[in-house]
């Protein structure tokens, strides 16, 4: 088997081990590692499959060698994603830099891997909440053809990094004591609070993560036209994103026949059991691939109308996992 030289740029950060982590689990062929991260982290050690690794600093001759580099995000995209393309790696960005680039395939291949191959050099994974709607949204977007869709999220503090899961950790145990809370890396107290804002408020007083889900996800579906609108929430849960996603649709779906095509899916599991009270929760996709769908229901307020209960591992599913996809992707 043909063995590809990998880089991981961010490789001491949350998504960067778990990189590591999946690499191994989905056995991917790599022949040499390079382990890449800012000045502060170069010298660092991380051992990966029995062998010690040196944590090297970001640097544009880092890349020379690489077949595939995989960018954990940050910053670090728009500095170094050029410079890696120009020595012969393949990018595999976790950033939101190049997603809405026309020339950047955005790709979610249980959805749409036939997009990988126009690639110039540079593939974009799409934002976490993204990658797990339309995981969900495709199957029956090909049955009905969905022409709106609205959806809530529900997102776990690890989406904004290890410092968003310490600050949970930190003000839970403030607040049992009694003592003040002081917010760093959300705005407010996130500790059993929710925060209806993620990201900057851009065009419209929508956020910067609403528009991710908007635009996003009309260019992974290759229909520009679909009317979608998010509200997105911060939630004090440690792992794995929830959306609450209405659909309506050209064609009549039953929630009988939505669960049977949701159910046939790639990459889907349905948990949809009102009797016996089964749906999804974070708990249900903490640490795991898939993309788990229940709750799934007519909407009686109009002709053709879904409602779906979603949820997905974020760091894995909705960043790291997918990303090594398309690494596979790229192997074939």
């Amino acid at each position: 088997m043909k063995k590809y030289n990998v880089a991981i740029v961010g490789a001491t950060g949350a998504v960067g081990q778990e990189f590591l982590k999946i690499l191994t689990e989905r056995k991917f062929p790599v022949g040499n590692l390079k382990l890449l991260a800012t000045s502060r982290s170069a010298g660092k050690i991380i051992h990966w499959q029995g062998t010690d690794y040196v944590v090297e600093e970001t640097r544009p001759d880092a890349f020379t060698g690489v077949d595939i580099a995989l960018f954990a995000g940050g910053s670090a995209s728009t500095e170094f994603a050029m410079d890696a393309v120009a020595r012969g790696a393949v990018v595999i960005d976790n950033s939101s830099a190049f997603r809405l680039d026309p020339d950047v395939p955005l790709v979610v291949p249980e959805v749409n891997p036939e997009d990988v191959e126009w690639h110039k050099g540079i593939i974009a994974n799409p934002n976490c909440s993204t990658i797990i709607m339309v995981a969900a949204l495709k199957p029956l977007h090909d049955a009905a053809g969905i022409t709106r869709v609205v959806v809530s999220t529900y997102q776990a503090v690890s989406g904004a990094g290890r410092e968003g899961i310490e600050e949970l950790e930190t003000q839970v145990g403030q607040f049992s004591r009694g003592e003040e809370t002081r917010p760093q890396a959300f705005p407010y107290q996130i500790a059993f609070n929710l925060i209806p804002r993620i990201d900057v408020f851009q065009e419209g007083d929508y956020t910067k993560e609403e528009w991710k889900m908007v635009k996003e996800t009309q260019k992974i579906l290759h229909a520009p036209d679909m009317a979608i609108t998010a509200t997105t929430v911060r939630v004090p849960v440690f792992r794995s994103h929830s959306e609450s996603v209405n659909v309506e649709t050209e064609q009549k779906l039953t929630a009988a026949e939505a669960k049977y095509i949701l159910a046939k899916a790639p990459g889907i599991i349905v948990i949809d059991d009102p009797a016996g009270d089964r749906y999804p929760m974070p708990l249900t996709a903490a640490d795991t691939d898939e993309v788990y769908v229940g709750r799934i229901r007519e909407d009686f307020s109009i002709s053709n109308g879904l409602n779906l209960w979603v949820v997905g591992d974020q760091i894995r599913k909705g960043a790291a996992t997918n990303a090594i996809q398309i690494a596979e992707l790229l192997t074939k």
